[in-house]
């Protein structure tokens, strides 16, 4: 008989030794102290630390409006939302959100999903498999949920170079005007932080009679006057036929959504297993996301407390010769190289500093570009920054002598997604 414990034991085993196993520190988040947090050391102690790789990029999941919004919904429509929106019906809460989210967008209607990887996933299987022959273009650099719903979809993907205009024109140029078209790809990339040349991909589309699609998972709250993201920033709102975005992030609560015209949105909702047959995300989770949707809609506080902090840590970074990637984004990513290396790093900064930068490896990052990837808030302090700065001088200095000396790359056993079928 197959030896299924072995199989998967030597799987880990492998990853283990690779330095991609995944570690997940023990953290408790207390309302009010983020990005203050404690975690579980070793010995079970509960140990103070600052995070500095959130994805809470504006520090929404703390804002007062956001809790007392969530605190009321949970008293007053239950825990859960009872089962998926067609059976166990749509609170008035969700369609508040969806309404909210299309006026954000400036789209006629919005879809939400339990995620934003559902959304992705979800939305692109279910348009592909839907238009006869159609081919989809995707960025080289998409997000895992992006590729993981073109392949689901069994329908042909033309991958074009990253951020590469002239490239998708000479792709959709080779084939037939009245083939389906749909061009798929980010406005911001989380890993190296970089922006798609929004306006030339698109007017590239559009020449060829493209559908496209934009995730701005990673820009929503954070960019554009009203904060719904890159598009809005760079006034192509009109530009785009599909908005995806995130509510984990920007917004500080949790789920997905699409936004577009009202026909496209429909079909999703008719069509679309992942949002059919998944239950509906919980009242108080749309109450939550629903007034930090609003209140970012009116508030540039947020974002301009953002750019400030980014800017100076960025500043303070490059002064003390720590090797950040450039961007123009609020993600600053410290590529290492090597997994067992980044892991090392990543262990002496918390237990040493109580600076939590989790190490992201391979899948997530290709194998040899293992990094660090830092993401200032508004919350961070400058004490905050400075004990970051001092904590990455020493922790870097530590362990190049460690590996110098030949006594190992890393401490414990453990990414941009390859697009390769």
């Amino acid at each position: 008989m197959f030896d299924f414990p072995g199989f998967f034991g030597s799987a880990n085993a492998k990853l283990k030794r690779e330095h991609h196993y995944r570690v997940f520190r023990e953290l408790r988040r207390e309302p009010g102290r983020f990005p203050q947090v404690q975690w579980r050391a070793a010995d079970g102690a509960w140990r103070d630390a600052t995070v500095w790789c959130s994805n809470d990029y504006l520090g929404m999941s703390q804002h007062p409006i956001v809790l007392e919004a969530a605190h009321d919904a949970l008293a007053r429509y239950g825990a859960g939302a009872g089962g998926t929106r067609n059976i166990s019906g749509t609170t008035d809460l969700l369609v508040a959100l969806e309404r909210e989210l299309a006026d954000w967008h400036a789209k006629d209607a919005a879809l939400l999903f339990s995620s934003g990887y559902v959304a992705n996933d979800t939305t692109l299987a279910t348009l592909a498999r839907a238009l006869p022959g159609v081919i989809v273009f995707s960025d080289a650099a998409n997000h895992s949920s992006m590729i993981q719903g073109i392949r689901a979809s069994r329908q042909r993907c033309v991958v074009f170079r990253h951020n590469d205009p002239a490239h998708l024109d000479a792709l959709l140029a080779a084939h037939d005007s009245s083939t389906p078209k749909l061009v798929v790809f980010e406005s911001l990339y989380s890993m190296d932080g970089d922006i798609a040349p929004l306006a030339a991909l698109l007017a590239v589309a559009k020449r060829h009679g493209a559908l496209t699609f934009v995730d701005e998972t990673h820009a929503v709250g954070v960019h554009g006057p009203r904060g719904s993201g890159l598009l809005e920033a760079h006034g192509l709102l009109d530009a785009v036929d599909i908005v995806q975005g995130g509510l984990g992030k920007g917004v500080g609560v949790v789920g997905g959504f699409i936004t577009g015209d009202a026909a496209v949105i429909d079909f999703v909702r008719s069509h679309a297993p992942g949002f059919i047959f998944t239950t509906a995300l919980p009242p108080h989770v749309a109450a939550a996301a629903l007034a930090s949707v609003r209140h970012l809609k009116e508030s540039g506080a947020e974002r301009a407390a953002l750019r400030r902090r980014v800017a100076s840590t960025r500043t303070a970074l490059a002064a003390a010769r720590i090797p950040i990637a450039s961007t123009p984004s609020q993600i600053l990513p410290l590529i290492i190289g090597d997994a067992g290396e980044c892991r090392a790093l990543a262990d002496r900064l918390l237990e040493r500093h109580g600076i939590y930068l989790q190490a992201i490896v391979h899948p997530t990052v290709p194998r040899d570009a293992a990094r660090l990837r830092i993401t200032p808030g508004p919350l961070h302090t400058d004490a905050d920054e400075a004990r970051l700065v001092a904590a990455l001088v020493e922790a870097r200095a530590a362990c190049a002598s460690a590996v110098a000396a030949g006594s190992g790359s890393a401490t414990v056993p453990g990414s941009a997604t390859a697009h390769a079928a």
